[in-house]
């Protein structure tokens, strides 16, 4: 029992450290209830089966996005550590020219960085994406998502992990893949698969 409470105990301190490190709330009554849900999503690290996380992030053209907004279609989620880098690219530029794909699995393509709707927009315009970036620009939504480096490269801290998710048109998760390495891509294979079978 007590190994119990010692785990759980350091699980909080850990997500609590993480939180106001990247997200600091004056409230103190709102930061115990959102380090509260932090951990519990922490704890729990987000499969298939479960309920989608909720968020809402604002895109390129500074409109806010909701995941609600897709309820009755399947939603690609993909997290990815940053605009500009090679390895986003090449995967994003893969997602571009597969869209058909996506719109005939009544699909929709979200993308999420920690950067900024600025820069995110000049990368979308580069690249000529033809679905929706949003900036985790707080990191909330990342660590809700346990996709979400607390140190990367370059002495940077808080950046997105590559992650993909597929989530039903009820907000449940259908497959879930995070990756540690930012060098990898996720499982393309997998995912179309999956949401070939949802589509059918």
């Amino acid at each position: 029992m007590w190994g119990f409470f010692t785990l759980f105990y350091t699980h909080f301190l850990a997500v609590r450290r993480f939180y106001i490190i990247f997200t600091p709330i004056k409230q103190k009554h709102k930061t115990r209830c959102l380090v509260t849900k932090l951990l519990i999503y922490k704890i729990m690290h987000l499969q298939a089966g479960q309920k989608a996380p909720l968020f809402s992030l604002y895109n390129t053209e500074k409109n806010k996005i909701s995941l609600t907004d897709y309820t009755g279609k399947n939603v690609l989620l993909l997290f990815f550590p940053q605009a500009f880098t090679g390895v986003c690219t090449k995967e994003l530029c893969a997602v571009r020219d597969d869209i058909a794909r996506y719109n005939n699995a009544n699909a929709v393509v979200l993308g999420i960085s920690v950067d900024s709707v600025f820069t995110l927009g000049k990368y979308k315009e580069e690249q000529g994406y033809n679905f929706n970036l949003l900036s985790d620009f707080n990191k909330e939504v990342s660590a809700l998502y346990d996709s979400l480096y607390t140190d990367w490269i370059l002495d940077m801290k808080g950046v997105s992990k590559r992650a993909a998710f597929v989530i039903d048109k009820d907000g449940i998760i259908q497959y879930a893949e995070v990756l540690e390495s930012a060098g990898d891509l996720p499982n393309f294979e997998a995912i179309n698969q999956k949401l070939s079978q949802l589509s059918a």
